[in-house]
């Protein structure tokens, strides 16, 4: 059954994108969850060094393009990384989750204004809010399949994270919403 076709705009655009990112990075964090926990940590030829320091990346970047998009300071770079496993990949996702719920909040025409953000040396740049939430999304993906690369070449199996994939359980999932009497869905 094909989904109906449904304008998006900026705004539900990016919110569907931040629930593309939990979605995926669960998928992903499962993966490595089937995975001998010291490879986590181990060198394995990725620009942060490991699978963890990929995580940490993926939670510090995306932590600093949160602030820019709200205009807040953020509090020093790595002071406030999880050194657990576990409590990482949940601050990881708390961190999407906040930004897909802020961006629920936000208005249509916040999505066409520009922002200051700061440049990994520290420079202002004036970038659109859009460009900044692709940028965002975009570097998920892209270090998720770094890591994934890395979870096959060690002989494990990564799970598909692809975004059709998502697009199809979360087809699946309405159908099924949509089959159940009335009395059930409010309960």
């Amino acid at each position: 059954m094909s989904e109906p076709l449904v304008s998006y705009t900026w705004k539900s655009y990016f919110v569907v994108q931040a629930d593309y990112q939990l979605w995926a990075n669960d998928r992903l964090f499962a993966a490595l969850g089937q995975m001998d926990t010291s490879l986590l940590r181990s060198a394995q030829s990725l620009p942060y060094g490991s699978i963890y320091g990929t995580v940490e990346s993926m939670l510090s970047e995306s932590r600093s393009w949160f602030a820019d998009l709200r205009e807040d300071s953020l509090p020093t770079a790595g002071s406030d990384i999880p050194a657990d496993w576990d409590r990482l990949i949940e601050v990881t996702q708390e961190l999407v989750r906040a930004l897909q719920l802020w961006l629920e909040q936000c208005e249509d025409a916040f999505f066409e204004r520009q922002v200051i953000c700061r440049t990994s040396d520290g420079a202002a740049e004036t970038l659109w809010v859009r460009d900044v939430l692709t940028h965002m999304m975009m570097r998920l993906a892209h270090q998720r399949g770094q890591i994934a690369v890395t979870i096959t070449r060690l002989g494990y199996r990564s799970l598909e994270t692809d975004y059709v994939y998502y697009k199809r359980e979360m087809s699946a999932y309405r159908a099924q919403l949509a089959a159940l009497p009335l009395d059930r869905v409010s309960s």
